[in-house]
Order: C-alpha cells, then structure tokens, then sequence
C-alpha cells in the first residue's frame, strides 16, 4: 500500500478515548489532559481528582511498531533497573500487568517525573552519567532481551535505505548521489564492525540528552521505547559533543564513571562514526516511514524538499571522511 494512502494511525484516538482508558483501569481524572511531546507514539499528562493526587502519563504506542511481547520486555527490564535503585521510569503495575489495551490502542501508565536536561559541560555530570550507564549496563549484560531488535547495519542501513529508494522519497536530482554515498558508507561500515568484536548487550538504544531528566543531581533515564541488543558504547557516544580535545575530555569523565560499575571495552570506540552514521540514515528512513501520519508532515515541514537531502547527503559525505580519522581514545592510565 502507498504510504500516502494509509490511514494515520493514531487518526481514533480522541482525548475523550484517553481519559476513557485511563479511567478503565480504576482512576478518576478529572478531565485535564495535555499532549507531551512525542511523535513516535502519543504521550499524554492526565490529571487525576483529589487535591494530594498527581497526575499520570499516559503513553499510547504506535499501532504495529512492537508486538505486545516486545514492548513487555522492555517494561520487564525497566522494572528491573528500578528494583536495583537505578533511577528509571518504569510503568505502573496494575493488577499483575503493565500493558493495557483498550479499543484498538495499547497503552501504559507512568508517574509523572520532572527533570531538566544534563549539562554535558560539567564533568561531574559525565561522572554520574558514566556511573548509572555502567550500572544499567551491568544489568543489561547479565541476558540479552529475547524479543527485542538487535542494533545492526542491516536494519539501520541497508533497511533504512532500500526503504527511501524504494519509496521514491528521494528527487531524481540528488538520488544517484545519495546511492553513491550511502553504497560507500554502508561498505565501510560493514568493514569496521567485521574487525570489532563486542559483546551484544540489552541497552537504552536512545540515550542522548532529552532522554535523560536530571533532578536531585542525578539522571532519571525515561523513554526506553528502543532498547535493543547491542553494544554498549551505543549508549556513551551521544553524551559526546564538541572538538575532538572536548570529545576526549567528555569521554575520559564518563568512563571512570562507567568503570566503577561495569568494565568498559576501548575497542568499541572504533564503533562510533559508523553509529553516528546510521543514525542519520535511519533518522531519514524514519521520517519517511511515519509522513503518512499528520503530526510528521506538520512538524518537519522541511523534511523531503530538495534542499533537505541536499544538506542530509553533504552531512553523509561528512561522515565518509569521518570513517577515515582515528577514532577517540582514552589517555594511558
């Protein structure tokens, strides 16, 4: 089926829905409901009645993205990240169950958590951020998730671009430049990860800084919508920003905090320019994936004009050269 032809998929589910939902499950809203922002699924703050009562968030998944198993592991291991005291945001569990469905949406409840971004400048704040990751990560090594995806260069980037040349996303004008880059960068990719051997581990999978509410001087890790398989430095490499002096310093602070809890494989550290690379492949892949539903074409208007994959293919080609540099590493101890 065309994308354009399908029918947006959050397209029935009204705010008289939502508070119908919630109140299935034996709480008393009291009609407030705000929209958080999220495109991925539909997030909502609901408030309850009762002066003391906080409100709740409600998150309602994408129909078809995960299957109901997929989506329990990853309640499963948030749960378990909270019984050991890491500071997650794991859902409620209401009567032996933590995935609900109602009319033909499934959802979850959390408790509403308040949080600013970290400041990545602060080397303390790296310290902390090393130290959680290496806890969550100790965890995350122990099994791997049994129903979740696996981080890998056939669904990041093989995938995500047979997805946009298949779909005709892409304007002729720029298409062959895009086959040719993506070709290179994809063989150089598959390349690296052959001559870097990690153990695959149960991760975060999106843990850049809006996934992280700092409150109480430390990190509250929410939204674990993509844990998956895979390895671990895919975790680390989104807390670094900068020049490469800055880079190092970052990664210098977050390690010895990892190491505290969890041992941290240097050789990784060839891995990210090939993550970073299929990141912005899938980014794109993504966006084209989801332009059937409203709230997408709404907020990136510029996605999918021709100046978009002209800026997406040079910042590509910027990734090429940057598949050639020495990869960061840490200073002798």
């Amino acid at each position: 089926m065309d994308l354009q032809q399908q029918e947006p998929p959050f397209n029935n589910l009204t705010p008289d829905l939502v508070l119908t939902a919630v109140e299935t499950l034996g709480f008393a809203s009291d009609a407030r409901i705000y929209p958080l922002n999220s495109y991925e699924n539909r997030v909502y703050q609901v408030g309850l009645e009762g002066r003391d009562k906080q409100p709740l968030i409600a998150k309602f998944y994408r129909p078809e993205r995960w299957t109901d198993e997929q989506i329990l592991e990853e309640h499963a291991f948030s749960i378990e990240l909270e019984q050991l005291e890491v500071p997650v945001v794991p859902p409620l569990e209401i009567n032996g169950s933590t995935l609900f469905h109602y009319e033909n949406f499934r959802f979850a409840l959390y408790p509403r958590r308040g949080g600013h971004a970290p400041e990545l400048d602060n080397d303390d704040t790296l310290f902390t951020l090393g130290q959680y990751l290496g806890r969550i990560h100790a965890l995350g090594k122990s099994q791997k998730f049994q129903h979740r995806v696996d981080l890998s260069v056939a669904r990041m980037g093989d995938a995500s671009r047979e997805f946009l040349l298949q779909q005709n996303f892409i304007p002729s004008s720029v298409r062959i430049a895009y086959e040719t880059i993506t070709e290179q960068l994809l063989a150089q990719i598959k390349q690296i990860f052959q001559r870097t051997p990690y153990t695959s581990i149960r991760l975060h999978g999106d843990c850049h800084p809006g996934n992280i509410l700092w409150r109480d001087d430390k990190p509250n890790f929410v939204d674990l919508d993509d844990a998956c398989n895979g390895p671990a430095i895919q975790d680390l490499w989104m807390l670094l920003s900068g020049e490469r002096p800055r880079r190092l310093a970052q990664l210098a602070n977050v390690v010895e905090g990892y190491e505290m809890f969890c041992e941290f494989h240097p050789r990784e550290l060839n891995l990210i320019e090939s993550l970073r690379t299929l990141r912005l492949m899938h980014y794109a892949a993504w966006l084209a994936r989801r332009w059937h539903d409203p709230a997408f074409p709404h907020h990136f208007p510029w996605f999918n004009t021709e100046r978009y994959w002209s800026e997406h293919i040079l910042e590509l080609r910027e990734q090429l050269f940057a598949l050639t540099e020495p990869p960061l590493a840490l200073a002798p101890t």
